[in-house]
């Protein structure tokens, strides 16, 4: 897996953290650059920390899977993929405009549980973890900072959207190594 493939799934993992960061943004009236590094901090953090724990997971039993591991790549990226499309289309729930750890810490394992998925996966494929793990996570928090503020001028029109995108790209990506796998591309 290449750096640009690294790339794509960092940013359609960081879209669930971006759409919530968007509701965070609306729940304040006026948005500082501290909200934007909390928010950024906190989602960053766990969509790096969550991978590697994935990793470390599937590593530790990748090889009795090894015959059918792009299959279970090709799966877990599409149920995350579905997931979030699903999650686009439901009724926006109420975020908490508290940015304390009570508040922030839910959402933050919340949104990264599907990296946790996307970390095993990385086992299989034999990703350079550590090229993984800070691409997520500085994409996640450079886009959540910003959707933190994107979400306090534009409103929740971008939060659907970011959802069915990341969805999107997942199942794409999770294709695209299954096909490889199997030699089509």
């Amino acid at each position: 897996m290449g750096l640009f493939d690294l790339f794509v799934i960092a940013v359609g993992l960081s879209m669930d953290a971006f759409a919530v960061a968007i509701c965070k943004g609306l729940s304040v009236k006026k948005v500082t650059v501290k909200h934007g590094l909390i928010v950024g901090l906190y989602f960053g953090g766990f969509q790096a920390a969550m991978p590697l724990l994935g990793f470390l997971l599937g590593s530790s039993f990748a090889k009795y899977i090894e015959a059918f591991d792009h299959w279970v790549a090709f799966v877990l990226l599409g149920i995350i993929g579905i997931n979030m499309i699903r999650e686009s289309r439901e009724k926006e729930e109420e975020i908490n405009a508290s940015f304390g750890l009570k508040a922030m810490l839910p959402m933050a394992v919340a949104t990264s549980i599907d990296a946790l998925a996307v970390g095993i996966s990385f086992a299989f494929m034999r990703v350079q973890i550590g090229w993984a793990v800070l691409f997520i996570g500085v994409i996640t928090f450079t886009l959540s900072a910003i959707g933190v503020k994107l979400g306090n001028l534009f409103g929740a029109k971008y939060k659907s959207a970011a959802e069915l995108s990341g969805g999107i790209i997942l199942i794409l990506l999770g294709t695209k190594i299954l096909l490889e796998h199997l030699g089509v591309l």
